[in-house]
């Protein structure tokens, strides 16, 4: 692949973990990483796919009225090194609220990613959370 592909695909793997987390298809989001991939946060840390599920499941609940949420990703920085890369990018949540739409969190994703033979996954994935607000996850505030 040339590098304008190769950072594409990484743009789809990002755009990818929105949509899936925001669907609730969470065995699909956890594809998204390697079998031994990370996911890293102030609500909790996994390590392999099976925990990233696991992990997720407790903390998002399932989209319900009231309960929905939408994740956005921008600002999106690719260094790539042959079958790695780094990337460093934002993020936005919006969720749904009593008062109508709210924004939940924003913050930084850090993320390392490499290349495998069904297509570029999450090796690790740090989330800061730089602005956070109610989130609605199944979690008692920070």
């Amino acid at each position: 692949m040339s590098v304008i592909e190769d950072k594409d695909a990484i743009r789809q793997l990002l755009a990818r973990y929105c949509f899936l987390l925001d669907g609730y298809k969470l065995r699909e989001f956890a594809a998204l990483f390697t079998a031994d991939g990370e996911w890293i946060s102030r609500n909790g840390n996994a390590a392999g796919r099976e925990a990233v599920e696991r992990l997720l499941r407790g903390l998002v609940p399932e989209p319900a009225p009231g309960k929905r949420r939408k994740h956005f990703t921008t600002n999106i920085i690719i260094e790539l090194s042959g079958d790695s890369a780094t990337v460093v990018s934002n993020f936005l949540v919006v969720r749904d609220s009593e008062a109508g739409p709210v924004i939940s969190v924003a913050g930084t994703y850090d993320d390392t990613v490499v290349r495998t033979p069904a297509g570029w996954k999450f090796q690790s994935r740090r989330l800061s959370h730089d602005i956070a607000g109610e989130s609605g996850l199944n979690v008692e505030p920070a």
